[in-house]
């Protein structure tokens, strides 16, 4: 079933298909890895075999159980896009998304090249923010001109693990844009100022700004328990949603 999420950002996540492969430095630590192993060890469905590629749908009809609105972030523990989910499978979870007009869908991708491929002939439901993953300068800005060519009613950026200076970047038809830490034993620090340039950024080009957390290593450069660390930047917690016509914003 779709879950209740720990994740600052959204409300639920609905995984119609569980495990990946990385591709860049972002995936190192990635913590839906270590997650599934926890879950194939306590028998979960969907872990049989930890985190390879599964492909559910069998939980394809989750969302549409449920009336309520609902923020969902798609594929907490995969990549939705991932170039071993066919076209044909993408077809039925964005049919279950256009029948569910009441919830908003948030789907996250680090294979932006394959956005516009899928979308050439298809429409981008207008409950979907998609999104791409920006973790640093050679693979994650790139993403963002793919991310561009798609109609989407709102489209998102997740700065997170933020690994280094993003320099300047081009916001243009950017609504949301999300920063945050890498959290874990093995975490990597990022820097405050390298979050300053992207805030800076994002209130420039009018895209809302949220700050999800400082994960391993604090403002200070201290390393200690993200919770310890905390989510106030530049003296306060910044939590700001796009406010678009038609969307659905907490």
């Amino acid at each position: 079933m779709a879950t209740q999420s720990q994740i600052e950002w959204t409300e639920q996540t609905w995984n119609p298909t569980t495990g990946c492969t990385k591709i860049s430095p972002g995936c190192k630590h990635c913590y839906a890895e270590v997650m599934a192993g926890r879950l194939h060890a306590m028998g979960a469905p969907g872990y049989e075999n930890g985190f390879k590629l599964a492909i559910l749908p069998e939980r394809l009809a989750q969302p549409m159980r449920r009336r309520k609105p609902t923020v969902y972030f798609v594929n907490s523990m995969s990549d939705l896009f991932h170039e071993d989910i066919p076209d044909q499978f993408l077809d039925q979870v964005f049919s279950v998304i256009e029948q569910t007009p009441q919830h908003t869908y948030q789907i996250l991708t680090k294979r932006a090249k394959r956005l516009p491929e899928y979308f050439q002939n298809r429409s981008c439901p207008k409950n979907v923010w998609l999104g791409v993953s920006v973790e640093d300068r050679e693979y994650g800005v790139p993403r963002i001109d793919y991310l561009r060519q798609i109609d989407a009613n709102i489209r998102f950026l997740s700065v997170e693990p933020l690994l280094d200076d993003l320099g300047e970047i081009d916001l243009t038809g950017i609504h949301w844009v999300i920063v945050g830490g890498e959290s874990g034993p093995k975490a990597r620090l990022m820097k405050p100022e390298w979050v300053e340039n992207v805030k800076q950024q994002a209130d420039n080009a009018g895209a809302a700004f949220f700050f999800k957390q400082w994960g391993g290593w604090g403002a200070d450069g201290v390393k200690r328990h993200k919770k310890a660390n905390g989510r106030v930047f530049r003296g306060r917690t910044w939590d700001a949603y796009p406010q678009i016509e038609g969307a659905i914003a907490r």
